[in-house]
């Protein structure tokens, strides 16, 4: 699955950065560079998504319709 989302960095106080994604609640990431706190975020928003994924499908009946929407 491929999206764009944002990412928000500041440099952190006591050193390096933290970044918080506005489209996904609860996502942040930190890191010593900037491209490691990107990294770090990308991975929690794809935590993230997976599991609140799965917990959709396991209260989903089997004859449910699955099917994909394309945005922008």
């Amino acid at each position: 699955m491929k999206a764009e989302f944002t990412a928000i960095i500041e440099a952190a106080p006591e050193g390096g950065f933290w970044a918080i994604c506005p489209e996904i609640s609860g996502a942040n990431g930190q890191g010593e560079t900037i491209e490691k706190t990107k990294t770090n975020l990308r991975q929690a928003i794809e935590l993230i998504l997976e599991d609140r994924k799965a917990d959709i499908l396991r209260g989903l009946p089997e004859d449910a319709i699955q099917d994909k929407v394309l945005i922008g």
